[in-house]
């Protein structure tokens, strides 16, 4: 089966599953959030590891992966975590260094690579959850259609990077990082991003969750949205050339892993939970 084949089977599956389960939310999507993290956590490890250094896995794994849960506990009433126990997780990561790591075995890359895998991979997915139950919706519909959002935008740089770079693509947009990114497919991402945002706050956002934006807000989300998800995409592919390595697993059928799947969402889902804080409004009724 072609690469191809593959990628087109698993979006078929996945994507409406992943709907479906942003729908349902509470537990249900809190722990869907928590498995990428936590797989995608020890992706990162991994790649750091054939860097040459060694996290603390056993450790970093479940922090990133509890990360989304915590935010779940949260909402639900159960637990508040005050910021000063992020601190506290951060220099509690730096003391088992102390233990784990000998002075040659670079501790403070490990206990650097650790805390940042938890934040990288856990920390952004806990925006999913926070996206499902913003303050601006109410209701499962309305709670579904802005987390798929950041979702659907990336899918569009992604489109329009892939479309429009492989029509016009001459000029390499940072060959160091990605070999394959041109400067044409960085304006398509960014043309298609405006235009689907377009469409989604019309077609999605104002009969689902009677939210909209201004002409200027709508250009103003679709082109960070487009810049973040190509930055998330050049940044997993530089951490992957420092270690030499092609994909982060193989987990993933013609996708890679997790990190190769989600590396743009890792930026879009935090950095659209922030702007639609200040760009939404609240749709006129008809």
């Amino acid at each position: 089966m072609s690469i191809l084949a593959r990628r087109v089977i698993f979006s078929v599956i996945a994507a409406p599953l992943s709907i479906g389960l942003a729908w349902v939310g509470g537990a249900w999507w809190a722990s869907v959030l928590a498995a990428a993290a936590g797989v995608g956590a020890w992706e990162l490890f991994r790649i750091a590891r054939a860097g040459g250094v060694a996290p603390l896995a056993i450790v970093g794994i479940p922090l990133a992966a509890l990360l989304p849960v915590l935010v779940h506990a949260t909402f639900i009433g159960v637990l508040y975590i005050p910021v000063s126990v992020a601190v506290v997780a951060a220099l509690a990561v730096l003391a088992t260094v102390v233990f784990a790591r000998t002075s040659h075995e670079r501790p403070l890359a490990s206990a650097a690579v650790t805390v940042f895998g938890v934040l990288y991979t856990g920390g952004t997915l806990a925006f999913g959850y926070a996206l499902r139950y913003d303050s601006h919706v109410i209701g499962a519909a309305a709670g579904t259609a802005l987390v798929i959002f950041p979702i659907w935008l990336t899918w569009s740089s992604d489109t329009g990077a892939f479309v429009v770079g492989r029509a016009f693509g001459k000029r390499k947009l940072i060959p160091s990082v990605s070999p394959s990114k041109t400067v044409a497919g960085s304006v398509g991402s960014l043309v298609l991003c405006v235009l689907m945002t377009y469409l989604y706050v019309h077609v999605v956002l104002r009969p689902t969750a009677q939210l909209a934006m201004s002409p200027v807000g709508v250009v103003v989300f679709g082109v960070v949205m487009s810049c973040a998800a190509q930055v998330g995409d050049l940044a997993e592919s530089l951490l992957k050339r420092e270690a030499g390595v092609k994909d982060s697993s193989r987990l993933i059928p013609g996708h890679g892993g997790v990190l190769d799947r989600l590396d743009a969402m890792f930026f879009t889902l935090p950095v659209g939970y922030v702007l639609l804080q200040w760009l939404l409004i609240a749709a006129p009724v008809p």
